[in-house]
């Protein structure tokens, strides 16, 4: 019984896989934890790319936009439709070994998702660069454009970049190197603009797929990344507690669009313009997911959220940043609150080391608001100018206990006149 038992379990233990291959994994199903606090965040609303959610009721409609888009891109192509299937068939392999799920598709099955998805992804990037937006179903409808474009950036919505590349440089050899096609990574760059701050067109070989590309659009050049440091951002006082204690806020305008760049100098916090919309939770949880689990030591992105969380507890913190003009608030809705954005964010999140810019900054913080000077005044403040009226009383305090304090010294003046 015995022996049958261990046979059994050799035989399992033969078949074992890991769950992905850790080198070439860079689609994730965004983890659980992170996930469950706001599921539509990771969705795509109106297009699916890649298998994680092929087959999607809600998103069945666009299959033959993206059929329609793929005819034409073919029918552009130098290429056989032969010629770009086998394409893809030899990178089947890779492209299954990209996703950290079980593709429950067979090989040919996958083969046909991923064609279809890169060929209507390089028709959408070339009609949007050669401004072909008549009578075209997506880019001549700004809500369906827009919400397309969000779409491509979320985490479990991508395909490899090398496949787009592979099929787009066999597609049109000849006008890539004849200057009339610019090279996908640049089309790519040129969709997504409305991202980019300026910065150049990175190789293409350090860029995984699209939400890898937004976070680079934000991200500082590697030769300028801080250092990382063990350690976890502590601060202690909300911005409104700062500003008790003297700190004034600024816009950073020396951050040359990056927005990580955050400075603390002489008691001026200088955090650069950030505008929140209501897209701005779903392009943060979509980096931070990335990070979270395919830069566990490389986080910049999870790092600035977790600072704002803890300068922006409250939505009277959120105030003292969006009157410095710090952040921008264009969000619609009931539910308006900036706090309440980066707080949800932040929840469920594991790091491993902090960007050593962020530790000092919150340790200078600290050490400003703890100065004796400082602790004064913010207890003044808060003690006895919170509200119009508490202030209007101190004031009248103030005035009374001065022309006490007059009173008698003229008084004694007097006295010592009449002696």
């Amino acid at each position: 019984m015995e022996n049958d038992v261990a046979t059994e379990l050799e035989e399992m233990l033969k078949k074992a896989q890991p769950l992905f291959t850790t080198k070439s994994c860079c689609i994730y199903k965004v983890p659980h934890e992170i996930r469950q606090s706001n599921k539509d965040a990771y969705t795509p609303v109106i297009v699916s790319v890649g298998p994680l959610h092929h087959g999607n009721s809600g998103l069945v409609s666009m299959e033959g936009q993206k059929q329609f888009y793929s005819q034409h891109m073919i029918q552009r192509s130098e290429a056989s439709l032969s010629d770009l299937v086998s394409c893809v068939q030899q990178l089947e392999p890779q492209i299954r070994a990209c996703y950290s799920e079980k593709i429950d598709l067979t090989a040919n099955e996958l083969v046909k998702v991923i064609f279809i998805d890169c060929c209507f992804i390089i028709e959408l990037f070339l009609r949007d660069y050669q401004k072909t937006t008549e009578d075209d179903v997506i880019l001549s409808k700004s809500w369906m454009l827009t919400g397309v474009m969000y779409d491509l950036i979320l985490l479990e919505n991508q395909v490899p970049l090398f496949v787009f590349e592979k099929i787009y440089n066999l597609a049109f050899a000849s006008r890539i190197h004849g200057g009339r096609f610019p090279s996908f990574m640049l089309l790519a760059v040129i969709y997504f603009s409305y991202f980019n701050k300026g910065v150049l067109t990175p190789a293409s070989s350090s860029i995984a797929h699209f939400t890898d590309l937004y976070r680079y659009f934000i991200l500082p050049p590697s030769h300028k990344r801080p250092s990382r440091n063990r350690g976890s951002l502590v601060l202690g006082h909300s911005a409104s507690e700062l500003v008790e204690a003297g700190v004034k806020f600024q816009v950073n305008k020396s951050s040359h669009g990056c927005i990580l760049d955050l400075e603390f100098e002489h008691g001026i916090l200088k955090i650069p313009h950030i505008i929140v919309h209501d897209s701005t939770e779903l392009l943060l949880r979509n980096i931070v997911a990335l990070e979270q689990c395919h830069y566990p030591y490389d986080h910049y992105i999870t790092d600035y959220v977790s600072f704002l969380t803890r300068l922006v507890n409250r939505d009277k913190d959120a105030d003292v940043l969006i009157k410095a003009g710090i952040i921008e608030s264009m969000m619609s809705g009931n539910d308006t609150s900036v706090a309440k954005l980066f707080n949800d964010v932040d929840k469920n999140l594991i790091v491993s080391n902090v960007n050593a810019n962020y530790l000092k900054i919150c340790d200078d913080l600290k050490a400003y608001y703890k100065h004796p000077c400082h602790t004064k005044m913010a207890t003044l403040r808060r003690d006895y100018f919170t509200t119009p009226w508490k202030t209007a009383a101190s004031i009248a305090g103030i005035i009374l206990l001065l022309l006490t304090v007059v009173q008698t010294v003229c008084s004694i003046l007097q006295v010592k006149c009449d002696e």
